[in-house]
């Protein structure tokens, strides 16, 4: 009797496998701070002179040490390696802390534009705000208008006991 294996469905989730090497798990949160801390420092005149240091006395060290003490003779193969594996992790180290500044950048983008936004709102708001008290204090009457209205009543009220 042969036993026939069920499809795996998509709706539940698969078994979870045993494997011979355990998975190594990290904190993708903290290998990323760790790539910028790592990138900032790699852009640094710091970095340029400590790695110029260290090439010229590798150099001076394999060209003028006795023979016997000379691990890297000329033309200097161990240091192309050591050079060449130092490039092929800072680079993927400077794209990660590139993607997570992109990252960043793009919440900082939209942030500043839903600001904008409410501070458009707030500016036409304002504006309409100022729309209207114009045209309810053309409506008011100022204080000149009064001045001249009472004016006119004291003449007309003069001129009314003047004829009596």
């Amino acid at each position: 009797m042969t036993t026939r294996q069920m499809p795996a469905r998509l709706d539940q989730p698969r078994e979870i496998r045993r494997t011979l090497v355990p998975r190594v798990h990290y904190d993708p949160e903290s290998f990323g701070r760790l790539s910028e801390r790592i990138a900032r420092f790699l852009g640094t005149a710091r970095f340029l002179v400590y790695m110029t240091v260290f090439v010229t006395v590798w150099i001076v060290w394999n060209l003028a040490a006795p023979s016997f003490l000379k691990f890297d003779p000329y033309p200097f193969i161990f240091l192309t390696l050591m050079l060449s594996l130092q490039a092929s992790y800072a680079a993927p180290l400077i794209l990660l802390a590139q993607n997570r500044q992109d990252d960043r950048d793009r919440v900082q983008y939209e942030q500043d534009r839903s600001r904008n936004e409410r501070s458009i709102a707030d500016t036409e708001y304002l504006t309409r705000e100022i729309a209207g008290l114009r045209v309810a204090l053309s409506e008011v009457a100022t204080r000149d208008f009064l001045r001249s209205e009472l004016q006119q009543i004291m003449r007309e009220l003069d001129a009314k006991d003047g004829h009596r």
